[in-house]
């Protein structure tokens, strides 16, 4: 929140000073401030730690993307998109941390505010069936891998999709997994 009120503050500042030069008749420096106030905008629409956090993504360095999308403390006050983003790029990169629930959630909610490219959108629903398969929803984990092909129209993540559906074929259903719970692991015992 203080970021945001220090960009409204440098925003107005910029714009008052970029209009005084143009009126006192200094066109060189009121061009040259029309620079600093495009970018000081720019910010308004673009978060620079999620810009950053993309970034570190893209080059492979997934612990400081996690240092640079754990910074945004209070992503409510960004744009709709970039919120999702936020949302997304937390519950992909903090699973370990939050748990499947609330990976989960934030996932479900990412989607739903929506995500700009259909890439995204599969990646979204990848892990969302990753999830599903780790909780046993095995239906459910098979209609999000299925949406997720649709969605991959590159065909960037066929082998990812492939993998992910061969290891749907080997998980345990959910009423597997409450069996072996009931049966507390315990192997039977060999006839004598």
């Amino acid at each position: 929140m203080i970021g945001f009120i220090i960009r409204c503050v440098l925003a107005a500042g910029t714009l008052l000073s970029t209009y005084l030069l143009f009126a006192e008749g200094y066109w060189g420096w009121g061009i040259t401030m029309i620079l600093p106030l495009f970018i000081i905008g720019f910010s308004f629409f673009r978060n620079e730690n999620m810009i950053l956090a993309l970034n570190q993504m893209r080059l492979g360095n997934t612990e400081k993307a996690k240092k640079y999308i754990n910074r945004i403390s209070a992503p409510q006050f960004l744009p709709k998109k970039q919120h999702a983003y936020v949302l997304f790029l937390q519950a992909v990169l903090n699973t370990q941390e939050l748990g499947f629930a609330k990976s989960e959630q934030l996932l479900r909610r990412a989607i739903e505010m929506g995500l700009r490219t259909s890439q995204d959108n599969a990646v979204a629903r990848m892990h969302l069936a990753g999830i599903c398969v780790q909780t046993g929803r095995r239906k459910e984990a098979q209609t999000l891998l299925a949406e997720a092909k649709k969605m991959d129209k590159s065909g960037m993540m066929k082998e990812q999709i492939n993998q992910m559906q061969s290891q749907l074929r080997a998980a345990p259903s959910k009423n597997q997994m409450r069996m072996a719970q009931m049966m507390g692991g315990r192997k039977k015992m060999p006839r004598r």
